[in-house]
């Protein structure tokens, strides 16, 4: 029996709950061992939703040529950064993994031929948010990789055939920020919850196009001009958001919450979506 069976067996989705599905901004790796407002409100919005059968996570730091889905039993805990301490080199995440899920997700997707992978594991950019979500590590995590050389517009649309495993129990979390500029990064005010004006502004653009239902604002957001070209000098951290975006349905409300910027160019902003279903058990 595979890891996501012997976790499920005998559960039911309680009520057929349609599930939410979240972007979370991750900000620094440090976050995975500090206690901050941001960490604690990850705690709190895991407190709101019922315990999910298995979470399928979209980092903003597994970027390949062509897309894969974690496949193996046991994904290892990735370390993929340099120049912090050796405290958080020592974070482990043991989540068990779901070859079963997987493959149920390569099976989903049509617009894009998904390969199993058994290499990666999980990047920083699912286990620091994870760690403080659902620190026992005890539930099934798989990771889908961004493929670099698709349009914004593909990306979306993956998602959009992700939706059937939010009827399933399966919790999607997308990892990344909105606004992600560390060759602008205010050093000195590293600490500090304070964003540059043009950071701001972005930022809030962003969310009012979520709030009316603008994807092709999202879509073509880098040529808006400078500011938003500042905002998001690379690509890789704006991909989850529309991995979440892609999944919405039409009875789902859209929230905010850890919305602050830090060091002027990192905005920790982050969405849930969030059906009638959910919202009338939590």
């Amino acid at each position: 029996m595979n890891q996501f069976e012997s976790k499920t067996e005998g559960e039911t989705n309680p009520g057929n709950l349609i599930y939410p599905t979240l972007f979370l901004g991750h900000g620094s790796p440090m976050n995975a061992i500090e206690e901050n407002e941001f960490v604690e409100g990850l705690r709190l919005i895991a407190k709101s939703i019922p315990t999910p059968k298995a979470v399928l996570a979209i980092s903003a730091h597994w970027l390949t040529n062509g897309t894969y889905v974690t496949a193996m039993e046991h994904p290892p805990t990735i370390h993929d950064f340099g120049g912090f301490p050796k405290a958080l080199f020592a974070v482990q995440y043991p989540a068990p993994g779901s070859p079963t899920l997987a493959k149920e997700i390569q099976s989903l997707v049509k617009s894009q031929s998904i390969q199993l992978d058994y290499d990666w594991g999980l990047d920083h950019g699912t286990w620091s948010v994870l760690k403080h979500m659902y620190p026992e590590a005890n539930i099934p995590v798989v990771q889908l990789s961004m493929d670099y050389k698709l349009s914004f517009e593909s990306h979306f649309q993956i998602a959009k055939e992700l939706i059937p495993l939010r009827e399933q129990g399966i919790l999607i979390v997308a990892s990344g920020n909105i606004v992600h500029n560390l060759g602008m990064v205010a050093w000195e005010r590293l600490n500090e919850t304070y964003g540059f004006d043009w950071a701001l502004e972005v930022n809030q653009n962003v969310k009012n196009w979520i709030l009316s239902g603008d994807i092709q604002s999202l879509f073509s957001i880098r040529s808006k001009g400078k500011t938003y070209e500042w905002a998001i000098p690379t690509t890789e951290h704006y991909l989850p958001l529309l991995y979440t975006m892609g999944t919405q349905i039409p009875s789902d409300k859209v929230s905010f919450f850890n919305d602050k910027a830090v060091a002027g160019a990192l905005t920790m902003t982050s969405v849930r979506l969030d059906s009638q279903a959910v919202s009338n058990e939590t």
